[in-house]
C-alpha cells in the first residue's frame, strides 16, 4: 500500500497544475464554463490522478519486466528469427490496440476509413520495430538510420503535396506521435533495455535507446504513402462533443464501457504473446509470474480509468477551451505555452522513461533534468502550434528546419543523448497530448480557420515530438562544451606551470 499511496502522490504534482490552471482560467472573463463543465472538470481530475497513479505502479510490476524479459530471454535462446517475428507482430498487434491511436482515428473518421488507418500504422510499428531490434543485434548507427528515413519521408511528403493532398500531411506526422502511447512505450523500451542488456558489448546502453525513436517514423511513413494512394473526401468535419453530451443520456456509461474493451484488447494481446513465450522460451519463476499479473492487473484498472477521464471531461473541456481563448490571440498563444509545459507532467509515459534513462545513465541524465528539458521543449511547441493556427501556414515551415537541425545536433553529441532525444519525442506526445491539446487546437481552429481544421489543426501532436529532440540534444551539447571547457583550462594551468606546481596540482587532483 505504500507503493500505491507513492505513486498516487506522484501524479497528484503531476495533474495539478493543469487541473488549476483551468480552474483559475474559468474564474476570469476570459472563459465561461458552467457549473456542471466545472465539476465535471475536477471528478475528471481526480480520477485521473488515480489513473496515472495505479497506470505507472502497473508499469513498474509487469510492463517493464515483461518487455526485459522477453528481449533478453529470446536473444539468450539464440533463436534470432523467433526474436524478430515475434517483435514484428508485437508490433502490429499492439499498435493496433493502442487508445492513443483509437483517439486520432475517431478524429479523422470523416477523411479516412478507422480501420484501415489503425491497421496501417500498426504494420508501419511492426516493421520498424523488427529495424530496431536488427540495429541492435547489428550494433548499427541509430543516427544514420534516422537520417536516412527522415530523408526518405520527406521525400513522400513532396509527393503528397504534389499530389494536392497536403490537407493531410500534419494528420500523417501526428500519426507516429500518438502510437508511443501508456501500453506501447513501457513494452517498447524494456524490450530494448532486454535484448541490448543480454548482447552486452562498450554500448549497451545506448544500444537499449532508439527503439521508440524509429518506431515513431514507421507509422509516418506508412500512413503519408496510404494518403498518397487514397482517392477519399477532405471534407473534415469538427467534432461537437461537449461535457453536456457525455453526461446525458447514459453516454458516459458507454465511453467507460467501450474504453474498456480497448484496454482489455491491448493487455490480452500483449499476455497472450507472454503466455506462449513463458511456456516455450522464458520459464520464469511463480513469484515473477504473480508479480506480472499483479501489475498487470493495476495497469488494466488505471488505463480504464486515466482514458475514461480524458474522453468524459478532459477532451470536452479542451474543445470549448480552445474556442474561447481563440478570442484573444495573445492569450491562446501564452496559455498554449503554459499548458505545454504543465501537460507533459501528467503524460504517463513520461515517467517511465525519466526514470529508465536515470538508471541506464547512471544518474549522468537526472529525472529532473529531463523533466524541465521536456516541459520547457512541449510548453514551446504548443505556442508554436497556436501560432501556426494564427497565421495559417503549413507544419512544413516548423517541420523541415526543426528535423534538420535536430539531426544536426547528432553530429556534435554523444550518441546516448540522441538516442534518449528521439525516444523523447516519442514518449511526450501521449494520451493527454492526443486528449486535451489536440482539442484545444481543433477549437481555437475551428474559430480562427474554420475551413482549414484538417490542415491547421492538426500537427501538434508531431510539434511536440519533435521540440524535444532538439531541446535534450542541446542538453548533451551544453555538456559537450563544458567537459571541453574544463579541459582546457586545466591544460593551460599545466603547460604554463612549473614542475614543482605540477606536482602539486596533480596532489590536489588527487
Amino acid at each position: 500500500m505504500k507503493l500505491v499511496f507513492l505513486k498516487l502522490r506522484e501524479a497528484l504534482i503531476s495533474v495539478l497544475p493543469v487541473a488549476v490552471i483551468v480552474l483559475i482560467l474559468s474564474a476570469t472573463p476570459l472563459v465561461d464554463f458552467s457549473g456542471t463543465e466545472i465539476a465535471a472538470f475536477c471528478v475528471a481530475a481526480v480520477f485521473l490522478i488515480v489513473g496515472i497513479g495505479l497506470f505507472n505502479l502497473g508499469a513498474d510490476l509487469a510492463m517493464t519486466p515483461m518487455g526485459e524479459q522477453i528481449g533478453s530471454g529470446l536473444t539468450k535462446s539464440k533463436k534470432i528469427t523467433v526474436l524478430l517475428i515475434v517483435c514484428f507482430l508485437m508490433g502490429v498487434l499492439i499498435t493496433i490496440a493502442e487508445p492513443d491511436l483509437s483517439v486520432l482515428a475517431d478524429q479523422v473518421k470523416t477523411v479516412m476509413n478507422s480501420t484501415l488507418l489503425i491497421a496501417t500504422v500498426g504494420i508501419g510499428v511492426g516493421l520498424f520495430l523488427l529495424l530496431a531490434v536488427l540495429k541492435i543485434i547489428l550494433r548499427k548507427d541509430l543516427s544514420a538510420m534516422l537520417m536516412f528515413f527522415y530523408m526518405a519521408l520527406f521525400a513522400l511528403c513532396a509527393m503528397l503535396i504534389e499530389s494536392g493532398k497536403n490537407d493531410l500531411l500534419a494528420m500523417c506526422f501526428d500519426s507516429g506521435g500518438v502510437t508511443t502511447g501508456p501500453i506501447t512505450v513501457p513494452f517498447i523500451m524494456a524490450l530494448g533495455v532486454g535484448i541490448a542488456t543480454t548482447i552486452g558489448g562498450k554500448n549497451s546502453n545506448e544500444n537499449s535507446f532508439g527503439l521508440v525513436a524509429l518506431c515513431s517514423i514507421g507509422p509516418i511513413l506508412a500512413v503519408t504513402i496510404l494518403s498518397i494512394a487514397s482517392n477519399g473526401s477532405l471534407d473534415y468535419q469538427t467534432p461537437t462533443y461537449t461535457v453536456s453530451s457525455m453526461l446525458a443520456n447514459g453516454e458516459w456509461g458507454w465511453t467507460i464501457l467501450e474504453t474498456c474493451k480497448e484496454v482489455i484488447i491491448a493487455l490480452a494481446l500483449i499476455v497472450a504473446f507472454f503466455v506462449v513465450l513463458q511456456l516455450t522460451v522464458l520459464k520464469l519463476p511463480r513469484d515473477k509470474i504473480i508479480r506480472i499479473v499483479i501489475g498487470i492487473t493495476y495497469t488494466f484498472i488505471g488505463l480504464v480509468i486515466f482514458l475514461s477521464a480524458v474522453k468524459i471531461g478532459f477532451m470536452p473541456i479542451g474543445l470549448k477551451l480552445g474556442q474561447l481563448l481563440a478570442e484573444n490571440r495573445i492569450v491562446l498563444v501564452i496559455f498554449g505555452l503554459v499548458f505545454g509545459m504543465v501537460v507533459v507532467l501528467a503524460e504517463p509515459a513520461i515517467h517511465v522513461l525519466n526514470k529508465q534513462v536515470e538508471e541506464v545513465t547512471g544518474g549522468g541524465v537526472t529525472k529532473t533534468q529531463m523533466m524541465v528539458a521536456l516541459c520547457l521543449g512541449v510548453g514551446l511547441a504548443i505556442a508554436l502550434s497556436m501560432i501556426r493556427i494564427i497565421y495559417e501556414f503549413s507544419v512544413l515551415y516548423y517541420l523541415i528546419p526543426g528535423y534538420l537541425l535536430s539531426l544536426g545536433l547528432s553530429f556534435f553529441v554523444p550518441k546516448l543523448y540522441t538516442a534518449i532525444a528521439f525516444d523523447s519525442g516519442g514518449v511526450a506526445s501521449g494520451p493527454l497530448t492526443s486528449g486535451f491539446i489536440l482539442p484545444l487546437a481543433i477549437g481555437a481552429c475551428s474559430i480562427l480557420a474554420p475551413s482549414r481544421v484538417l490542415e491547421l489543426a492538426f500537427g501538434v501532436v508531431a510539434l511536440v515530438a519533435m521540440i524535444p529532440l532538439i531541446s535534450i540534444q542541446t542538453l548533451g551539447f551544453k555538456a559537450v562544451m563544458s567537459a571541453k571547457a574544463r579541459n582546457r583550462i586545466i591544460m593551460k594551468r599545466i603547460l604554463s606551470a612549473d614542475d614543482e606546481q605540477i606536482i602539486n596540482f596533480a596532489w590536489d587532483k588527487k
